[in-house]
């Protein structure tokens, strides 16, 4: 039985190529833009691409917002992906402070002109996993993935981090508690390894 997987739609995101991405690992993408709807689904994914600011407001007034953190609360699994991922912590400093939907104790800043790197961070960038986890499931050493940010996620509970990478210094790649996971990267075009990871969302690998 194929597993349906909700994408969360609430107007901003890269929503194709993830739910091509779904497909290929053998599941079944369905686009999800109404509260009442989310709680039909056993699995969810909070997409994103855009402002941090615009992201959370789109949320708030639709109500998707709290609708996610009460599938969350219930247990369900949720993976966040970049924009998604940031939108799990408590806040942005993107255009101003804004709040997120607080479910890490992290906050989005912005890589500092410090580092002297190239902002926006796009390409390749390798992994380091703090830990084994379920969406980590057949996965070694330190794979590469694909990056597209200029805002990093600075958890204040180093224990949530579960993977690392390097752009300038260290920073928060994957993070993960309970049945809640988020990657900075884009997993869809990140070739076999992203795939690996959303398949092992999809077969239930979680936590």
């Amino acid at each position: 039985m194929t597993n349906k997987i909700a994408i969360v739609d609430y107007g901003m995101g890269n929503l194709h190529s993830v739910a091509n991405a779904i497909v290929a690992v053998g599941g079944e993408p369905v686009l999800v833009d109404t509260p009442e709807a989310l709680a039909g689904y056993e699995q969810l994914i909070l997409p994103g691409v855009g402002a941090f600011g615009d992201a959370a407001r789109r949320l708030e007034s639709s109500g998707l917002g709290q609708a996610l953190t009460e599938q969350v609360n219930a247990g369900k699994p949720v993976m966040g992906i970049c924009l998604g991922m940031q939108l799990m912590c408590k806040t942005s400093e993107e255009g101003g402070v804004h709040h997120g939907l607080g479910w890490f104790d992290a906050h989005v800043r912005l890589f500092p002109a410090s580092l002297k790197v190239k902002v926006p961070h796009i390409g390749w960038n390798n992994l380091e996993f703090t830990r084994p986890h379920g969406v980590l499931t057949d996965l070694s050493g330190s794979p590469d993935v694909y990056f597209v940010h200029s805002y990093r996620v600075e958890c204040d509970d180093p224990l949530d981090v579960l993977a690392w990478s390097d752009y300038g210094q260290p920073f928060a790649a994957m993070i993960a508690h309970d049945n809640v996971c988020g990657l900075q990267f884009h997993p869809e075009k990140s070739q076999r390894v992203g795939l690996a990871m959303l398949k092992n969302f999809v077969e239930g690998r979680v936590c």
